[in-house]
């Protein structure tokens, strides 16, 4: 829910109010929704941002007359009562449960949001298997070109025409994501909506898959993985926050990170598949790997029209019963459903007043104009980047090359890049229980610091000499692989998950394609400079370089990324709006702390105030 009167530097970016006939239930919200509260405490100077629920200052009475003349205008009287009941759960959610008029059933179910968070209807586990499908039709067709870089080169005749041809073929798809791919994101999902983008998306997946695989020159190969990153561009900026407006916040994180868990799990079926067909000829081998990708993105064309769609995107559309009945089938009981639709409806309505007449340009800008947007768009932004410029994508596209570098067989070294392909996806099986228990920002500044030894480890392995064949290569593999184990759970996961939840729904297409973009263009940059990087520095300086790129984002986590986890996307609102100078210097304070506790031992210091107020659950680290 977006906070009308916000910081003074964020109300002079806002529009005007519009749409009032019918929204005397967004009225009384929009006048309770106040400033966030900032206290100071006199010893600790720190920051404390109070969340706001626009509903909770509305008197119970006020509320159900509310509610009443909103289901008359949408035409949702067979269920006033319980959006009543609904809308006094969602006024006061700690005390849910003690609603007047909530039947037995009905109160166990707010009960057991808390104590069996798990516990949902199985449409809503059918939607996530959907979106898991097709974030492993994504990994796939990343990771299936690792086996065949290693072949098709002289197969197409480039072999000997400079690294950058090689560099352009593996990173074309990532080119064509950054510059078009993710910005069709917002046109795509405001006409097909959330279900409608995907299926095209896979449609052209599939589609260049079977194009790869009958190429017979480097410009024909070039032009169907340009096409590929079309649809990996709209899928990956779409599933994720598709995800995240359908799960409910205790598990959005958990369900939302599926899309990394499964990418993982398709990188692994591409490597598998590299060493599937690798035995065969040369002049067939690397087609099969590339057209084995048609397989999945199909199965989830024809999965995707039985999910329901974006209940949120419905509301954005003022497509009202429709969102409820999808609510309904993912959500344990009607009055649940109910009171995810008004708390959403009146979120929505309060920023559509905000976004009044903006165009897609005008979104654009606002990432970065709008003091809350811009904080989520740099947060996102050093997720994205650091997803990439870790240097996890080197092992995905390069791994047999670098394998064959450092003394394997061709045929061991696919066997080998399998075992990448798999760590990377059983250790992100962790994630899906910690993500929204430690938090976003832990799991990365845990991560980081072995990321960076990792690639020291595996770059400085390359100065044993060749003829220590054995030697060299165990110390080769057990740095990549351990690099695998550490990024799973941290990086991995996070950044898709992270920017998924932090724009407002009102560029939240938008800021999704940034993030995206993001990702993609540093990808695109990763894949074409590898093997450069190599040529000029060797391994040594090239994983050298990437883990020098791992300390640096170890900081920049610490200082810019806000904690999201088990917060409700509306409730982030006013994370984002807590000024980044406040939010950096209470983590340099924090750091300090626990450097004293943990690394000099001085158990005695009194215990950091939490940095966000009126939020329990969730805990700054």
């Amino acid at each position: 829910m977006a906070d009308i009167q916000r910081e003074k530097e964020d109300s002079s970016s806002h529009g005007s109010p519009g749409h009032e006939e019918k929204r005397d239930s967004v009225g009384s919200a929009e006048e309770k929704t106040r400033h966030d509260v900032f206290d100071v405490g006199p010893d600790t100077k720190q920051l404390n941002a109070v969340f706001e629920n626009p509903l909770a200052g509305i008197e119970p009475s006020q509320l159900k007359k509310d509610v009443e003349q909103f289901c008359s205008d949408f035409d949702l009287m067979d269920h006033v009562d319980a959006f009543q009941k609904g809308a006094l759960i969602a006024r006061d959610p700690p005390n849910g449960a003690d609603v007047e008029g909530l039947t037995p059933d009905e109160k166990e179910a707010i009960v057991r949001e808390k104590t069996r968070k798990w516990q949902h209807p199985w449409m809503l586990y059918w939607l996530v298997c959907m979106c898991s499908l097709g974030a492993a039709t994504q990994g796939m067709d990343e990771s299936v070109n690792n086996g065949a870089v290693a072949i098709y080169p002289r197969e197409l005749g480039f072999e000997n025409k400079g690294e950058i041809y090689q560099g352009v073929a593996v990173s074309a798809p990532y080119l064509a994501c950054a510059v078009l791919g993710c910005w069709l994101n917002e046109p795509m999902n405001r006409y097909f909506g959330r279900r409608g983008t995907i299926f095209i998306s896979c449609f052209i997946a599939a589609a260049a898959s079977v194009w790869e695989a009958f190429t017979y020159s480097w410009g024909q190969l070039f032009a169907a993985r340009f096409f590929l990153g079309l649809g990996i561009g709209a899928k990956s900026s779409t599933i994720p926050v598709y995800t995240a407006e359908c799960a409910p916040a205790p598990i959005r994180g958990a369900l939302v990170m599926q899309w990394q868990v499964w990418t993982a799990f398709g990188i692994m079926l591409g490597n598998i598949m590299g060493v599937a067909f690798g035995g065969l000829p040369d002049s067939v081998n690397w087609r099969y790997m590339l057209g084995s990708t048609v397989v999945l993105p199909v199965i989830v064309m024809g999965q995707v029209y039985l999910c329901p769609e974006s209940p949120r995107w419905l509301i954005q559309k003022d497509r009202i019963s429709k969102a409820y009945r999808e609510f309904r089938r993912i959500r344990n009981t009607d009055v649940q459903a109910a009171r995810d639709t008004y708390y959403t409806f009146v979120g929505v309505q309060i920023e559509k007043k905000v976004n009044k007449d903006k165009n897609l340009f005008v979104q654009f800008w606002e990432l970065f104009s709008v003091p809350r947007n811009r904080r989520a768009t740099w947060a996102t932004w050093i997720v994205m980047f650091g997803q990439q410029f870790c240097g996890v994508n080197v092992i995905a596209y390069y791994s047999t090359n670098i394998f064959l570098d450092g003394g394997y067989s061709r045929n061991s070294a696919l066997l080998v890049s399998m075992g990448t392909g798999i760590l990377n996806w059983v250790f992100a099986l962790p994630a899906f229980f910690t993500i929204d228990t430690y938090g976003r920002r832990f799991l990365l500044l845990i991560t980081y610091p072995f990321l960076c030894v990792a690639l020291l480890w595996t770059g400085m392995s390359f100065f044993i000499p060749a003829e220590q064949k054995v030697t060299r290569t165990a110390m080769i593999t057990t740095g990549m692989y351990l690099f695998e184990v550490f990024y799973s759970p941290g990086m991995g996961p996070v950044p898709f998950s992270y920017s998924a939840e932090s724009f407002p729904i009102q560029v939240r297409d938008v800021g999704m394609a940034f993030a995206t973009a993001t990702t993609w263009c540093f990808n695109f940059i990763l894949a074409l400079t590898w093997p450069l990087l190599v040529e000029a520095f060797q391994p040594q300086g090239a994983f050298g370089w990437y883990a020098a790129w791992c300390a640096i984002l170890w900081c920049l986590v610490l200082l810019f990324m806000p904690e999201t986890k088990q917060l409700t996307l509306e409730e982030l609102d006013h994370v984002f709006s807590v000024p980044t100078w406040k939010h950096s210097s209470y983590q340099l304070k924090n750091g300090v702390w626990h450097f004293k506790k943990y690394a000099l031992f001085q158990r005695d210091l009194e215990p950091m105030e939490s940095f966000y107020k009126g939020a329990e659950k969730m805990n700054a680290v």
